[in-house]
């Protein structure tokens, strides 16, 4: 029996491959059978997940998602059966030390810069029928913390934008989902003290934070063949925070 999970024979981008969620959900996709294109801002990171993909034929583009993206990258790009947009910044501040430029800074990284790259991906015809499209949204879309007002309101623009573009592409059978992770062990993770974070684990009823490998293979649930009639989504994964 074929295996519904598998990547054999498909393209996909991964964004903000040089760390964290997305360096794990490359490495993935490749040990599924996929073939990668793979683009992060820090070069040598990025390189670093190229040389841990099983497979080959993989690609590496190096690019910034935290400023505007040209018609050029995509025009650079070979047809893609899946993207996965795991490029994001997070920036702590409480309402009154916000500044327009850093609020601009996050919303272009986590939210502008996904609606940007699909729009240019559909427009140059670089996505097949049938591709999937995963966004790494955030519980905190809807899930309030102290200081991240400007994080949670670029995630709840993203899970917006996914609704719009399921429905939008469903015609050409493309799918558009989204994971919405609790906290995860990546560079992303608030810089606290043991204790804290122990404080912080009491309200996760699994007892810990989740890990980039999990969230990794929710993604390639979502684009592979298991779950072909599925768009629109938002897959929650928390270890239970969100149920409180």
């Amino acid at each position: 029996m074929e295996n519904p999970f598998s990547l054999q024979q498909k393209t996909i981008l991964v964004t903000g491959a040089s760390g964290g969620i997305g360096s794990a959900v490359a490495k993935a996709c490749a040990h599924m059978g996929a073939r990668l294109v793979l683009t992060g801002r820090n070069q040598e990171r990025l390189h670093e997940t190229f040389s841990l993909l099983e497979g080959k034929d993989h690609v590496v583009i190096t690019a910034d998602f935290t400023k505007e993206l040209t018609a050029g990258f995509v025009e650079s790009l070979p047809t893609l059966d899946g993207m996965v947009h795991a490029a994001g910044i997070s920036k702590r501040l409480p309402l009154r030390f916000i500044k327009g430029s850093e609020l601009d800074s996050v919303m272009q990284a986590n939210f502008t810069s996904a609606v940007e790259l699909t729009r240019l991906l559909y427009k140059s015809k670089k996505l097949q029928q049938g591709c999937s499209l995963v966004y790494i949204s955030s519980v905190a879309s809807s899930y309030a913390s102290l200081g991240h007002i400007m994080y949670m309101s670029s995630k709840a623009a993203l899970n917006a934008f996914v609704r719009g573009v399921a429905l939008e592409l469903a015609p050409q059978q493309i799918r558009a989902n989204a994971i919405m992770p609790g906290m995860v062990e990546t560079g992303l993770s608030p810089v606290i003290d043991n204790e804290m974070r122990q404080q912080d684990m009491v309200n996760y009823p699994l007892g810990r934070y989740g890990r980039p490998d999990e969230v990794a293979s929710a993604a390639v649930y979502l684009l592979s063949d298991a779950a072909a009639w599925m768009t629109g989504s938002f897959l929650t994964l928390d270890g239970g925070l969100t149920l409180r």
